[in-house]
Protein backbone atom coordinates (compact mmCIF):
# COMPACT_ATOMS: atom_id res chain seq x y z
CA UNK A 1 0.00 0.00 0.00
CA UNK A 2 1.45 3.44 -0.91
CA UNK A 3 1.05 6.36 1.44
CA UNK A 4 0.91 9.81 0.14
CA UNK A 5 1.25 13.25 2.03
CA UNK A 6 -2.38 13.62 1.06
CA UNK A 7 -5.36 12.10 3.54
CA UNK A 8 -7.18 9.45 2.21
CA UNK A 9 -10.81 10.29 1.78
CA UNK A 10 -13.53 7.47 1.16
CA UNK A 11 -16.87 7.86 -0.67
CA UNK A 12 -18.90 10.74 1.37
CA UNK A 13 -22.04 8.42 0.41
CA UNK A 14 -20.62 5.15 1.56
CA UNK A 15 -19.69 6.59 4.59
CA UNK A 16 -22.80 8.54 5.57
CA UNK A 17 -25.39 5.62 4.83
CA UNK A 18 -22.56 2.83 6.19
CA UNK A 19 -23.73 3.82 10.06
CA UNK A 20 -26.38 5.27 12.61
CA UNK A 21 -25.24 8.69 13.70
CA UNK A 22 -23.46 9.15 17.07
CA UNK A 23 -25.42 9.21 20.09
CA UNK A 24 -25.67 12.83 22.19
CA UNK A 25 -24.21 11.81 25.21
CA UNK A 26 -21.79 9.34 26.27
CA UNK A 27 -19.68 8.56 29.52
CA UNK A 28 -16.19 8.32 29.26
CA UNK A 29 -16.17 5.56 32.07
CA UNK A 30 -19.40 3.52 30.76
CA UNK A 31 -18.10 1.39 28.35
CA UNK A 32 -16.65 -1.89 29.36
CA UNK A 33 -13.03 -2.75 28.30
CA UNK A 34 -12.54 -4.98 25.61
CA UNK A 35 -10.77 -8.76 25.91
CA UNK A 36 -7.58 -7.52 23.17
CA UNK A 37 -4.43 -9.55 23.62
CA UNK A 38 -1.87 -7.49 24.37
CA UNK A 39 2.01 -8.99 24.47
CA UNK A 40 3.78 -7.68 27.28
CA UNK A 41 4.39 -3.99 28.10
CA UNK A 42 6.95 -3.16 29.66
CA UNK A 43 7.89 0.13 32.05
CA UNK A 44 8.29 2.77 30.09
CA UNK A 45 6.54 1.99 27.07
CA UNK A 46 6.27 3.71 23.66
CA UNK A 47 3.04 3.98 21.97
CA UNK A 48 2.64 3.73 17.92
CA UNK A 49 -0.51 4.20 15.83
CA UNK A 50 0.48 1.43 13.02
CA UNK A 51 -2.93 3.63 11.03
CA UNK A 52 -2.38 1.46 7.94
CA UNK A 53 -2.23 -2.09 9.36
CA UNK A 54 -5.07 -1.02 12.43
CA UNK A 55 -2.89 -1.70 15.18
CA UNK A 56 -0.80 -0.55 17.72
CA UNK A 57 2.97 -1.25 18.89
CA UNK A 58 4.19 -1.24 21.89
CA UNK A 59 8.50 -0.34 22.16
CA UNK A 60 10.60 -0.82 25.81
CA UNK A 61 11.36 2.97 25.74
CA UNK A 62 15.13 1.92 27.44
CA UNK A 63 15.67 -1.38 24.85
CA UNK A 64 14.20 0.06 22.07
CA UNK A 65 12.71 -3.02 21.06
CA UNK A 66 9.50 -4.19 19.95
CA UNK A 67 7.61 -5.82 22.75
CA UNK A 68 4.11 -5.92 21.81
CA UNK A 69 1.36 -5.76 19.55
CA UNK A 70 -2.31 -4.76 20.19
CA UNK A 71 -5.15 -4.34 17.15
CA UNK A 72 -7.62 -1.23 17.19
CA UNK A 73 -10.25 0.04 14.87
CA UNK A 74 -9.35 1.33 11.39
CA UNK A 75 -7.04 3.59 10.48
CA UNK A 76 -5.40 5.17 14.24
CA UNK A 77 -4.16 8.19 13.40
CA UNK A 78 -3.91 10.55 16.36
CA UNK A 79 -3.60 10.51 20.43
CA UNK A 80 -3.44 12.08 23.06
CA UNK A 81 -3.46 11.98 27.06
CA UNK A 82 -6.64 12.69 29.35
CA UNK A 83 -6.24 16.01 31.21
CA UNK A 84 -6.22 13.90 34.40
CA UNK A 85 -3.09 11.90 33.10
CA UNK A 86 -4.77 8.91 33.66
CA UNK A 87 -5.61 7.72 29.98
CA UNK A 88 -4.23 7.78 26.55
CA UNK A 89 -7.18 8.37 23.89
CA UNK A 90 -6.49 6.81 20.59
CA UNK A 91 -8.84 7.40 18.12
CA UNK A 92 -9.91 4.93 15.52
CA UNK A 93 -11.26 7.86 12.46
CA UNK A 94 -12.88 5.09 10.20
CA UNK A 95 -13.98 2.51 13.19
CA UNK A 96 -15.85 5.24 14.69
CA UNK A 97 -14.28 4.77 17.94
CA UNK A 98 -11.80 5.89 21.02
CA UNK A 99 -9.60 4.08 22.87
CA UNK A 100 -8.44 4.22 26.32
CA UNK A 101 -5.12 3.47 27.31
CA UNK A 102 -2.92 2.99 30.37
CA UNK A 103 -0.56 5.81 29.40
CA UNK A 104 2.76 3.64 31.03
CA UNK A 105 1.85 0.27 29.80
CA UNK A 106 -0.46 0.40 26.58
CA UNK A 107 -2.78 -1.72 28.33
CA UNK A 108 -6.41 -1.39 27.26
CA UNK A 109 -9.03 0.38 29.87
CA UNK A 110 -12.05 0.64 27.76
CA UNK A 111 -13.46 1.89 24.80
CA UNK A 112 -16.11 4.99 23.60
CA UNK A 113 -18.02 3.62 20.44
CA UNK A 114 -20.84 5.88 18.25
CA UNK A 115 -18.33 8.97 17.99
CA UNK A 116 -18.01 10.43 14.61
CA UNK A 117 -14.55 9.86 12.77
CA UNK A 118 -12.38 11.09 15.11
CA UNK A 119 -9.29 12.12 13.06
CA UNK A 120 -8.18 14.63 15.63
CA UNK A 121 -8.96 15.31 18.90
CA UNK A 122 -7.98 17.53 22.22
CA UNK A 123 -8.94 18.59 25.34
CA UNK A 124 -8.91 22.89 25.85
CA UNK A 125 -6.59 23.95 28.30
CA UNK A 126 -9.63 24.52 30.93
CA UNK A 127 -10.64 21.12 30.60
CA UNK A 128 -14.00 22.22 29.84
CA UNK A 129 -14.52 21.34 25.99
CA UNK A 130 -13.58 18.63 24.00
CA UNK A 131 -13.17 18.62 20.24
CA UNK A 132 -12.77 16.20 16.87
CA UNK A 133 -12.21 17.45 13.99
CA UNK A 134 -14.00 15.00 11.63
CA UNK A 135 -11.69 14.86 8.30
CA UNK A 136 -13.75 12.71 5.87
CA UNK A 137 -17.13 14.72 7.02
CA UNK A 138 -15.43 18.29 6.42
CA UNK A 139 -17.08 18.80 10.24
CA UNK A 140 -15.81 19.94 13.52
CA UNK A 141 -17.62 18.32 16.51
CA UNK A 142 -17.61 20.33 19.99
CA UNK A 143 -18.47 18.39 23.28
CA UNK A 144 -18.70 19.56 26.70
CA UNK A 145 -16.29 18.30 29.19
CA UNK A 146 -17.12 17.70 33.07
CA UNK A 147 -13.97 15.71 33.75
CA UNK A 148 -15.92 12.33 33.35
CA UNK A 149 -18.69 12.94 30.80
CA UNK A 150 -18.79 14.55 27.33
CA UNK A 151 -21.59 15.92 25.90
CA UNK A 152 -22.47 17.00 22.31
CA UNK A 153 -22.51 20.76 22.13
CA UNK A 154 -22.77 20.98 18.53
CA UNK A 155 -21.34 20.06 15.17
CA UNK A 156 -19.76 22.24 12.84
CA UNK A 157 -19.35 21.55 8.95
CA UNK A 158 -16.17 23.13 7.70
CA UNK A 159 -15.26 22.11 4.07
CA UNK A 160 -12.73 20.78 3.01
CA UNK A 161 -10.54 18.31 5.65
CA UNK A 162 -10.16 19.52 8.80
CA UNK A 163 -7.40 17.48 10.16
CA UNK A 164 -5.22 19.19 12.98
CA UNK A 165 -6.03 21.38 16.14
CA UNK A 166 -4.82 23.60 19.00
CA UNK A 167 -6.10 26.21 21.36
CA UNK A 168 -5.83 30.12 22.63
CA UNK A 169 -5.08 29.66 25.94
CA UNK A 170 -7.66 31.53 27.31
CA UNK A 171 -9.74 28.26 25.40
CA UNK A 172 -12.01 30.96 24.00
CA UNK A 173 -10.54 29.86 20.51
CA UNK A 174 -9.88 26.84 18.64
CA UNK A 175 -8.16 26.82 16.02
CA UNK A 176 -8.54 24.29 12.85
CA UNK A 177 -6.27 23.76 10.25
CA UNK A 178 -8.47 22.65 6.57
CA UNK A 179 -6.42 20.91 4.18
CA UNK A 180 -7.91 20.59 0.93
CA UNK A 181 -9.37 24.23 0.90
CA UNK A 182 -6.13 25.67 2.45
CA UNK A 183 -7.70 27.95 4.67
CA UNK A 184 -7.28 27.97 8.91
CA UNK A 185 -10.76 28.71 10.70
CA UNK A 186 -11.10 29.47 14.14
CA UNK A 187 -14.37 28.95 16.24
CA UNK A 188 -15.89 30.43 19.44
CA UNK A 189 -16.22 27.84 21.69
CA UNK A 190 -18.67 29.79 23.97
CA UNK A 191 -21.07 30.53 21.34
CA UNK A 192 -19.57 26.63 19.45
CA UNK A 193 -19.68 29.34 16.20
CA UNK A 194 -17.25 29.99 13.07
CA UNK A 195 -15.84 33.20 13.78
CA UNK A 196 -13.31 33.50 10.89
CA UNK A 197 -11.77 31.87 8.33
CA UNK A 198 -9.02 32.92 6.27
CA UNK A 199 -6.47 31.03 3.39
CA UNK A 200 -2.85 30.20 4.29
CA UNK A 201 -1.49 27.89 1.29
CA UNK A 202 -1.50 24.93 0.43
CA UNK A 203 -2.24 21.58 2.56
CA UNK A 204 -2.22 23.16 6.20
CA UNK A 205 -1.38 20.89 8.45
CA UNK A 206 -0.13 20.91 12.34
CA UNK A 207 -0.53 24.00 14.67
CA UNK A 208 1.66 25.40 17.47
CA UNK A 209 1.05 28.41 19.21
CA UNK A 210 3.50 30.49 19.96
CA UNK A 211 4.08 31.49 24.07
CA UNK A 212 1.96 34.73 24.45
CA UNK A 213 -0.45 33.55 22.13
CA UNK A 214 1.62 35.92 19.99
CA UNK A 215 1.51 33.75 16.60
CA UNK A 216 0.41 30.69 14.99
CA UNK A 217 2.73 28.28 12.94
CA UNK A 218 1.28 26.46 10.34
CA UNK A 219 3.00 23.62 9.03
CA UNK A 220 2.16 23.72 5.18
CA UNK A 221 2.74 20.51 3.99
CA UNK A 222 1.20 21.19 0.26
CA UNK A 223 4.62 23.49 0.00
CA UNK A 224 7.87 23.83 1.94
CA UNK A 225 7.53 26.68 4.88
CA UNK A 226 6.40 27.44 7.87
CA UNK A 227 3.43 29.92 7.78
CA UNK A 228 3.48 32.60 10.67
CA UNK A 229 -0.01 33.55 11.51
CA UNK A 230 -1.13 36.44 13.31
CA UNK A 231 -4.29 35.39 14.66
CA UNK A 232 -5.85 38.36 15.58
CA UNK A 233 -5.39 40.21 12.43
CA UNK A 234 -5.90 37.32 10.21
CA UNK A 235 -2.59 37.73 8.50
CA UNK A 236 0.54 35.47 7.38
CA UNK A 237 2.83 37.90 8.37
CA UNK A 238 5.99 35.53 7.50
CA UNK A 239 7.12 32.25 6.01
CA UNK A 240 9.68 30.34 7.33
CA UNK A 241 11.54 28.02 4.74
CA UNK A 242 11.84 24.49 6.44
CA UNK A 243 11.87 21.43 3.82
CA UNK A 244 9.01 20.27 1.58
CA UNK A 245 6.16 18.89 3.46
CA UNK A 246 6.36 20.90 6.13
CA UNK A 247 4.02 18.96 8.69
CA UNK A 248 3.95 18.45 12.13
CA UNK A 249 5.18 20.14 15.41
CA UNK A 250 6.88 19.39 18.82
CA UNK A 251 8.43 21.16 21.44
CA UNK A 252 11.53 21.03 22.15
CA UNK A 253 10.83 22.01 25.55
CA UNK A 254 13.68 24.23 25.78
CA UNK A 255 11.63 27.64 26.37
CA UNK A 256 12.96 28.40 22.66
CA UNK A 257 12.99 25.78 19.81
CA UNK A 258 10.28 23.57 18.36
CA UNK A 259 10.69 21.08 15.62
CA UNK A 260 8.67 20.16 12.23
CA UNK A 261 8.31 17.47 10.16
CA UNK A 262 9.11 18.04 6.41
CA UNK A 263 7.30 14.93 5.76
CA UNK A 264 8.20 14.84 1.76
CA UNK A 265 11.65 15.97 2.24
CA UNK A 266 12.40 13.43 5.13
CA UNK A 267 14.23 16.45 7.09
CA UNK A 268 13.33 17.94 10.63
CA UNK A 269 13.99 21.20 11.03
CA UNK A 270 15.07 23.35 14.10
CA UNK A 271 12.94 26.76 14.61
CA UNK A 272 13.39 29.27 17.26
CA UNK A 273 10.29 30.99 17.58
CA UNK A 274 11.65 33.89 19.37
CA UNK A 275 13.01 34.87 16.10
CA UNK A 276 10.70 33.38 13.79
CA UNK A 277 13.78 31.54 11.99
CA UNK A 278 14.87 28.09 10.92
CA UNK A 279 18.57 27.50 13.16
CA UNK A 280 19.09 23.95 11.87
CA UNK A 281 18.05 20.99 10.03
CA UNK A 282 18.15 17.42 10.86
CA UNK A 283 18.71 15.20 7.76
CA UNK A 284 19.88 11.75 7.27
CA UNK A 285 16.37 10.25 8.19
CA UNK A 286 14.21 7.92 6.50
CA UNK A 287 11.05 8.52 4.29
CA UNK A 288 7.94 10.44 5.47
CA UNK A 289 8.90 11.99 9.35
CA UNK A 290 5.74 12.94 11.03
CA UNK A 291 4.83 13.04 14.63
CA UNK A 292 7.40 13.62 17.01
CA UNK A 293 7.89 12.67 21.35
CA UNK A 294 10.80 13.73 23.15
CA UNK A 295 12.43 12.19 26.36
CA UNK A 296 12.72 13.68 29.31
CA UNK A 297 16.00 14.53 29.56
CA UNK A 298 15.15 16.29 26.20
CA UNK A 299 18.56 14.46 24.63
CA UNK A 300 16.37 11.76 22.04
CA UNK A 301 13.23 12.96 19.46
CA UNK A 302 11.46 9.80 18.52
CA UNK A 303 10.00 10.00 15.05
CA UNK A 304 7.58 8.20 13.15
CA UNK A 305 8.16 7.35 9.70
CA UNK A 306 5.15 7.08 7.84
CA UNK A 307 6.38 6.17 4.59
CA UNK A 308 9.16 3.71 6.30
CA UNK A 309 7.25 1.33 8.61
CA UNK A 310 9.49 2.45 11.16
CA UNK A 311 10.14 4.67 13.98
CA UNK A 312 13.24 6.53 14.71
CA UNK A 313 15.24 7.70 17.74
CA UNK A 314 17.77 11.03 16.95
CA UNK A 315 20.37 12.36 19.30
CA UNK A 316 19.48 16.09 19.41
CA UNK A 317 23.06 17.17 20.47
CA UNK A 318 24.44 15.35 17.34
CA UNK A 319 21.34 15.80 15.25
CA UNK A 320 21.94 12.58 14.44
CA UNK A 321 19.71 9.56 13.60
CA UNK A 322 20.89 6.84 16.03
CA UNK A 323 18.34 3.99 15.79
CA UNK A 324 15.66 2.87 13.64
CA UNK A 325 12.68 0.36 14.90
CA UNK A 326 10.22 -1.65 12.48
CA UNK A 327 7.04 -1.29 13.07
CA UNK A 328 3.83 -1.63 10.96
CA UNK A 329 1.89 0.11 7.98
CA UNK A 330 2.09 4.03 7.86
CA UNK A 331 2.91 4.48 11.68
CA UNK A 332 1.55 8.15 12.86
CA UNK A 333 0.91 9.05 16.40
CA UNK A 334 3.57 8.19 18.98
CA UNK A 335 2.98 8.79 22.91
CA UNK A 336 5.00 7.66 26.19
CA UNK A 337 4.50 9.01 29.56
CA UNK A 338 8.17 9.86 30.50
CA UNK A 339 8.68 12.48 28.24
CA UNK A 340 9.40 16.22 28.37
CA UNK A 341 6.56 18.46 28.59
CA UNK A 342 4.91 19.63 25.59
CA UNK A 343 4.76 23.73 26.79
CA UNK A 344 1.43 24.28 24.01
CA UNK A 345 -2.36 23.60 23.98
CA UNK A 346 -1.41 21.78 20.65
CA UNK A 347 -3.09 18.05 21.15
CA UNK A 348 -0.10 16.11 19.43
Amino acid sequence: MVFSSKPFRPSRLSWLTSRARAVATFSLLASAPLALPVSSAHAGTVIVLDSGAAQLSLIDQATRKVVGTMPTGKEPHHLMITPDKRSLIVANSVSNSLMFLDPGTGKLQRQVTDIDDPYQLGFSPDRKWFVTAALRLDRVDLYHYDGENITVARRIPLARTPSHMTFSSDSKTVFVTLQDSGELAAIDLATQSVKWRMPVGKTPAGLWMTPGDKYLLVGMTGEDDVAVVDWRAQKVVKRIQTGRGAHNFRSLSDGRHIAVSNRVQSTISIIDYETLTKVADITGLMPGPDDMELSADRRYLWVTFRFARHVGVIDLPSRKLVDTIAVNRSPHGIYFADRAPVLSPNPD
